[in-house]
Parts: C-alpha cells; sequence; structure tokens
C-alpha cells in the first residue's frame, strides 16, 4: 500500500486495524494516515491512507489506488461473514486490489474473481506439535490461549504463581490497554502472555510456543471444537520469519468426562503441514437494501444470493434486533425511507456489552425513543459519558465500562446522530482511554506479581487470606497449589502436604468451604443432578453419600438424613439442597407408584380386614408371594375384584402385582434397601445358573422363571385341562375316566426360554404329572404315543414342604392306584414313579394352592 499514491485495508480486528495505523504513521506521518473503527475515527483532512475494520471501510473502495481486504476467510463466518463477502465482492483499488486470506478460501475466489491473480506466501518456518506440557514447566517466549475470561484469569493467576507474571490479551480489551499489556511480553518484563482467540489475527509476537488450556470454544450459538484451521490460525503465532515454532496443550486442561486435552493426529498432520479443507460456501447479506417499508428491509436482508458458492448468511445480531422491534406498536409509525433507513442503523449499534438479543433491543429502543425527534443532546452525552468516568472497582467491572463507553463512542461517531459530535467522541475516547490505563494497571496487579517464596511460606499461617478456588476435576487450590480435593461435599487435606502445612491448609480449605460449597450445591441443582444415584438406601454422588433415605412403614414421603459433610453449607443453601434433593428423589421414586397404591388401599378401613391383610402380606414381600403364605383362605371371594382393581393377580402358584414386576421398581427396590433378594436389573423371562433365587423369580428345574410369565404357562395349562374336564362331561357314565387326561403344548414355555424338562417341573409344583407314551415295540413301525398330562391337588402336608414319597407310598395301597397314579419321565413301574417323584418334588419349584388356583382359572 505505502508503494501506492494511496491506499484503504480493511482488517478483522481494531486491534489489527490500529497495529498498522501505527506502522503507517512511522512511515508516511500522522496527517497522511488515518484510522476508521466503528467506534473510533481519526481522519486527518489530508489522510491518503485508510486503517480501517472491514465494517468501517467503503464497500467500494472509497476510490483510491489501492485497496486490500485481510483475513477475508472469515467470510464464512456466520456472524460477521457477509461483510467480508460483501467487500470481497465490491471493493476495489484504481490500481491493485489484494485480498489477503487463507488458502481455503482459493476455490471460493476463482469462482468470485474468474481474473484474479492467485499468488502463495509459504511459510518459512517450522511449525511442530510437542505434545502436552505443566503449565508450570512452560518454555520462555510462551501464549496460553484460553477461550473464556474465567480461564484466562486462572491460567494467568497460576503463571505469575510458578513463573512471576504473565501478560493478558483478550478482544475486550481496549486497543489502549492491549498495547501496553503486549508491550510487557515484548520488552520481556514477563515471558508468557495469556490470551483469547483474539491473539490469532494480526497480532505479531517474539513467541516460541503455543499452548492450548482448551479446544473447544463457545461460538454464539453452541460449545464446538475448534476446526483445524482455526488451530492454525492462533498456533501460527509461535515462530517468525525463519524462527521455528511449536504449539501443544497443557496438561491438566481435560474435558469434564475425564478425557486428556489432546490434538488429534489428523490435525497435528494439517497444522504442521498446513493443510486444510477448502472452505465450499461464504456467507451473504444484500449490503443495499431498500427502504420504502420495514417489511420491504427485511426481505431484502433475507433474499438469498443467486451464485451457487455463496449462502444467505444466518440473522445477526442487527438483523435479529431488527424482527425483535418490527412487533412493537412504535414500529408502524416508522414510514418513508429516511426513517426506516435510521431505524435500521440505530438496530446495527454493535454488542459491546455481549448481553444477547432482547437486553440489546432494549438499548436500541431507548437509543431510538431520542434518535426519532431528531439529534441526542450534548448534554444528554456527556452526562452518559461522565457516568463511565469511574476507575473503581476490578477488572471485571472496568471491562463493563470500557464495553458501555465503546457503545456511547460508537453513538458519537455517527455523523447525524450526536449534536457537538467531535466533542462528544473526544470525551469518549478520553474516558475509554482512561478506564483502559485502569484496567491495565489492574491487570498488571493482578497477574505480574513477582514471588520468589512458595505460596504457603509467603502467606504464612494467615489461612483466611488464601484464595481457595475449585477445579473442574475436584481439586481445591491456591494459585495453581493444591491443597486437597472435594469429593462430593468432602474434603480432604492434600495427601502430599507435609505434617506441618497440614493443619493449615485444612483450615484454609475450612474457611473457603461455605462458598464453595454453596456454589457446588447451586450447581448440582441446576446441572449435576443426573450424576446422582441410589445405592444401599442413601443417595450418592461421585462416591460419597449424600442423605440417607428413610422410608415409611405406609411408603410415603421419604424422609432424608443429610451427609456430616453438608452441614458445613450455610442454612439457606442446605434447606436448598435439601428440598432440590427431596424433588428429585420423588421423580426417581415414581417406579413404586403400584406398591404405594397398594399401601394406600391397606389402610383403607372400608377393605375389610382380611384384604387389608393380604395387602400387607403382599406389600412386605414387595409384591410377590406364594399362595401358600398369603393366607388365602382367609379371604372373601367377594374380595378379589377389588384386589385385583389395584393390580394383584391370584395366580395358580403366587399372588402378586404385576406392575412391579418391571426392571425399574425393582431396582429401586433394591437400591432403597427394600429388597435384600439378589437383584436381576433386566427381570429376564428365564434365567439360568441362579445359585440365589432373584426376587420376582420362582424355580423350575435348573431354571427360575419370572412369576408372571409362569403364571401365562400354568394357566394355559389348566385351559387345556378344562378342556379335557368338559369334554368327559360330554361322555356316558361308564366311559368317563376317574382322572381324565389331556395333552399340554408346552411351545409356550420353550418360547419363553424354558426347557422342556424344567417346563415338566414348573408345572408339576402346580400338581401336573407326566405320562409317557409307550415305546414302539421293536420292529414296529409308526408314530409314538403322545405323551398325557393329569392333574391332581396338592395335600396340605406336600404344600407345607413335606416329602412326595411319603404321601404316595400312603396312598400306594389303595386299589387300583398303580394305574392312575401318574409317572414322570422315563419311569414304567411303580419304584421307578416313586423315585422320579421323589426327584421332582425335591426341585425348585414347592408351592400349593393349585386347587383353588384351578377354580379361580375355571372361574368356579
Amino acid at each position: 500500500m505505502c508503494a501506492h499514491s494511496s491506499g484503504m485495508m480493511g482488517f478483522p480486528l481494531r486491534l489489527l486495524a490500529r497495529e498498522v495505523y501505527d506502522r503507517l504513521r512511522a512511515i508516511k506521518g500522522d496527517n497522511q494516515v488515518a484510522l476508521i473503527t466503528g467506534e473510533q475515527r481519526i481522519e486527518p483532512p489530508d489522510a491518503r491512507y485508510f486503517c480501517c475494520t472491514a465494517e468501517a471501510m467503503d464497500r467500494l473502495g472509497g476510490g483510491h489506488a489501492f485497496v486490500a481486504l485481510d483475513e477475508a476467510q472469515i467470510g464464512a463466518d456466520p456472524e460477521r461473514g457477509h461483510i467480508f463477502t460483501d467487500r470481497l465482492l465490491h471493493a476495489r483499488g484504481r490500481e491493485e486490489t489484494m485480498i489477503l486470506g487463507s488458502a481455503t478460501l482459493e476455490p471460493l475466489v476463482r469462482a468470485l474473481i474468474p481474473r484474479a491473480e492467485l499468488i502463495e506466501r509459504p511459510r518459512f518456518s517450522t511449525l511442530t506439535h510437542s505434545g502436552s506440557t505443566k503449565l508450570s514447566r512452560l518454555p520462555p517466549r510462551s501464549a496460553v490461549v484460553a477461550f473464556s475470561v474465567e480461564q484466562v484469569y486462572a491460567m494467568a493467576e497460576a503463571l505469575r504463581r510458578f513463573r512471576g507474571g504473565a501478560a493478558v490479551v483478550m478482544g475486550a480489551l481496549s486497543p489502549e490497554t492491549r498495547n501496553k499489556q503486549v508491550e510487557l511480553f515484548q520488552n520481556g518484563e514477563v515471558d508468557y502472555i495469556v490470551a483469547t482467540d483474539a491473539i490469532g489475527m494480526g497480532l505479531n509476537l517474539d513467541l516460541n510456543h503455543v499452548a492450548f488450556a482448551a479446544l473447544s470454544k463457545f461460538d454464539g450459538n453452541r460449545k464446538r471444537r475448534l476446526s483445524p484451521a482455526e488451530m492454525a490460525q492462533i498456533a501460527g503465532r509461535a515462530g517468525r520469519h525463519q524462527r521455528d515454532g511449536s504449539f501443544g496443550t497443557l496438561t491438566g486442561g481435560g474435558t469434564r468426562s475425564g478425557a486428556p486435552l489432546e490434538f488429534t493426529d489428523e490435525e497435528i498432520f494439517a497444522i504442521e503441514e498446513h493443510k486444510f479443507a477448502p472452505l465450499t460456501k461464504l456467507h451473504w447479506r444484500e449490503a443495499e437494501p431498500r427502504f420504502d417499508t420495514l417489511k420491504v428491509l427485511i426481505g431484502d436482508l433475507e433474499h438469498r444470493p443467486r451464485h451457487d458458492v455463496l449462502k444467505a448468511a444466518p440473522p445477526a445480531i442487527d438483523l435479529a434486533v431488527l424482527k425483535r422491534l418490527v412487533s412493537e406498536p412504535f414500529a408502524d409509525t416508522i414510514r418513508g425511507a429516511g426513517a426506516v433507513r435510521r431505524f435500521w442503523e440505530a438496530c446495527s449499534l454493535p454488542d459491546f456489552r455481549q448481553v444477547g438479543v432482547d437486553p440489546h433491543a432494549r438499548f436500541v429502543v431507548r437509543l431510538w425513543e431520542d434518535l426519532q425527534g431528531g439529534y441526542l443532546g450534548a448534554d444528554f452525552v456527556a452526562a452518559r459519558i461522565a457516568e463511565l468516568d469511574r476507575t473503581s472497582g476490578d477488572i471485571d467491572t472496568l471491562q463493563g465500562r470500557i464495553a458501555a463507553i465503546r457503545s456511547w463512542a460508537y453513538i458519537c461517531q455517527r455523523p447525524d446522530w450526536v449534536l457537538a459530535r467531535d466533542e462528544m467522541a473526544a470525551r469518549a475516547r478520553g474516558v475509554e482511554a482512561k478506564l483502559s490505563d485502569a484496567l491495565h494497571a489492574r491487570l498488571t496487579e493482578r497477574f505480574v506479581n513477582r514471588r520468589t517464596t512458595l505460596l504457603m511460606k509467603s502467606l504464612g499461617q494467615n489461612a483466611g487470606a488464601l484464595p481457595v478456588t475449585l477445579e473442574a476435576d475436584g481439586r481445591m487450590s491456591v494459585e495453581g497449589e493444591t491443597i486437597g480435593r472435594l469429593d462430593g461435599f468432602r474434603f480432604a487435606v492434600d495427601p502430599d502436604a507435609t505434617l506441618a502445612d497440614r493443619k493449615m491448609l485444612l483450615a484454609a480449605g475450612e474457611k473457603a468451604l461455605p462458598d464453595i460449597l454453596s456454589q457446588r450445591a447451586d450447581w448440582l441443582l441446576e446441572e449435576g443432578l443426573g450424576e446422582l444415584e441410589i445405592t444401599n438406601g442413601a443417595i450418592r454422588w461421585e462416591g460419597r453419600s449424600l442423605a440417607e433415605i428413610a422410608m415409611p412403614e405406609d411408603l410415603g414421603a421419604p424422609r432424608l438424613a443429610l451427609a456430616r459433610e453438608i452441614s458445613l453449607l450455610p442454612e439457606g443453601p442446605r434447606r436448598r439442597l435439601q428440598a432440590g434433593l427431596s424433588a428429585w428423589l420423588e421423580g426417581q421414586l415414581e417406579p413404586l407408584s403400584p406398591l404405594r397404591t397398594l399401601a394406600e388401599a391397606a389402610r383403607n378401613p372400608d377393605a375389610g380386614s382380611q384384604a387389608r391383610a393380604l395387602l400387607i402380606t403382599l406389600i412386605d414381600a414387595r409384591g410377590v408371594v406364594s399362595r401358600e403364605k398369603a393366607g388365602l383362605e382367609h379371604l372373601p371371594k367377594e374380595m378379589r375384584p377389588f384386589l385385583r382393581k389395584l393390580g394383584v393377580t391370584f395366580g395358580a402358584l403366587d399372588i402378586f402385582a404385576a406392575a412391579l414386576l418391571k426392571p425399574a421398581p425393582r431396582r429401586m427396590l433394591h437400591a432403597l434397601g427394600l429388597d435384600t433378594r439378589p437383584l436381576e436389573p433386566a427381570m429376564l423371562p428365564v434365567l439360568s445358573g441362579s445359585t440365589r433365587l432373584p426376587a420376582g423369580y420362582r424355580p423350575a428345574g435348573s431354571q427360575a422363571i419370572r412369576v408372571d410369565l409362569a403364571e401365562k404357562i400354568l394357566r394355559a395349562a389348566f385351559e387345556s385341562r378344562a378342556k379335557a374336564v368338559q369334554a368327559q362331561d360330554a361322555l356316558p357314565k361308564e366311559r368317563k375316566a376317574r382322572t381324565p387326561r389331556f395333552r399340554i403344548d408346552l411351545a409356550l414355555a420353550i418360547s419363553i426360554g424354558l426347557e422342556a424338562e424344567n417346563a415338566g417341573r414348573l408345572l408339576g409344583s402346580a400338581g401336573f404329572r407326566l405320562q409317557r407314551g409307550r415305546s414302539l415295540a421293536d420292529g414296529a413301525a409308526g408314530p409314538p404315543a403322545p405323551d398325557f398330562w393329569t392333574w391332581r391337588p396338592r395335600r396340605a402336608e406336600e404344600r407345607r414342604g413335606r416329602g412326595h414319597t411319603r404321601a404316595t407310598s400312603k396312598a400306594g395301597g389303595r386299589k387300583g392306584r398303580k394305574k392312575t397314579e401318574p409317572k414322570t419321565g422315563n419311569a414304567r413301574k411303580g419304584p421307578q414313579t416313586r423315585q422320579r417323584s421323589k426327584r421332582d418334588e425335591t426341585g425348585p419349584a414347592r408351592a400349593g394352592g393349585a386347587f383353588h388356583a384351578l377354580a379361580d382359572l375355571l372361574g368356579k
């Protein structure tokens, strides 16, 4: 640009524009160079060279001999991309136009400007990945890059502790503050600089190494990982000209899941070899919309581009504010091209405070109320500027005032908004400079404070003076020095601390615990409830018990006994935490609502004593009880419909609540310690090889089957017998058999997963006996004889668990018993039958009540 008679350059940041402006003044003189940004305008009358932000530069180039656009690849940025795309398409110099940007922009430039000459400037130095490094072991002349103000401050404070101090550079700083902070680093007062990604554009520093404290950032919509091109833009600050540089990550900056902070192999290759995926689209928005009406204006701003490599830009903050305010009643009064244009200019006020659409829109409304009547009065603007002319406060307070004064500086730069514009703009710049000096002083005071002694010795025994902070991994530290760990709400002193230090560290931790625990409790209630779990009758977090759960006998609202560590919380946060845990627990106990329903019915006097007794038995058994233990003989038949409405099933072998056989209630009962039997988390239909019977199952030979599925199998068997009985009733008396025989299809049991032999054991528990069909004689042909089943009710001594062999021997003396006694297995003779029956009866399933169950199933 200096080789031409005049020129204009557009930059992505006012920091970069100011840097080039200062360099140009040294070459051409103060009267020849102008600086134009949104909130500052230094324009000598004879200026021929203009350094501008992209938004402030003339969109056609201003008729200068030379025009340049820096970092043109920002055209792909969702928020500001349409500005850079417009300048790329239209800003032209009379003699030369230069578009500076990443090689990823090349295919789009070829598509949009076919006659452009493409020149590549290779990097002379080598950029190498050096892996992870501890903050305390960073080499001199290093930069640490973070993506939040909190992390920038944390890194700077840690570097002060380990290495004596660090300069701080953020995009929110004023140019004066930024320049003074950079000067600290450049002149060697500090060997480290902590910055946001603003360091990646235009800051030329004597850096040897760039360390990333994070690899993801919030881009205004979501938190996302940096692209390789963005990583390279930042890492490229290391090394200069022919001096090589390196980049890497900081140890201990892992993700919330615990994964370490690392570059992938693909990212390392792309950064070291400068190979990145080319851009495919640039964002575009109509730069010269019509101002006939607000509706027409919005339509033009949302108009889609016609070129294939351009795409409509997402709504930026200015368009979002316009669309937000167009629905307000006062918008109907904005008529005419002049008023619409003026309103759009008000909506285009940048959101320097970064407060979002709605708060920023309210500020624009207040501004418009004054602008629609003409100019802002000088007295009014001066009063607003004077309100911000205060240098007291901490770093965050000063940054907030600087953001606010930038808004007023922008307002004062408008040619038709403020009376006595030049004077008011000068006042705004003066206040910004004063605030910048104060902010630089605060930053230096906080982050550049050399210490030559260890932290503990320098602070002595004054535990209250220790600035204790809680790290993301649960460590409690003082300026980067670990003093202990917080597991849940329990503080433990660092085990590596010496005996002499332990008392002081414990006092420091306990001094800070109330505030830290309050913050931790608030975070837990707002974001961390998903990390809680119920185990052994307690609510636990991070392996520590927060509260013991005491369930009342009526299964009503549980009572929480908070852990001792939570007693250190102040009363207000402690009550909020207890209320929040109670509300969370109530939601977790929802699967037990069927059991609560039974408990409510058991307290109902109208249910009758017999039904209430059965309900209490069922509740004590946690939803499943065998018939012989249920006391069913005392329950009147007319009470059964009442119990069935409550979800109680009267099965052949068990009385149960089917809703409590699902995985969720069984897991919850086990977690609360209300059911100490083994747990089957998935409540599978059939289990094999269980040494102890899980809750909700009954034995079936070498397997165990869930009681509701066992009931389905037995119900099908009783239906088969009922059909056989009906068929017998239709025969003449002389043809009726003493014990009807029938066939049972075991397909249902086998489809559930029960083996055929074990299905027979289950049926045997309900009184069914198998009679094997006779085998074919040697040499005989034809299908084998089918197997048949018979049924008889079990005797009282069998229901009480006595041996079946004894019962069989007593009945064996009766005439004809041998013919009618059902056979099991491959038995053919009496002794074998008795032996097989004994093996059946000593199997896993022993229960009674089958005779009554048959009556229930048949509706008798």
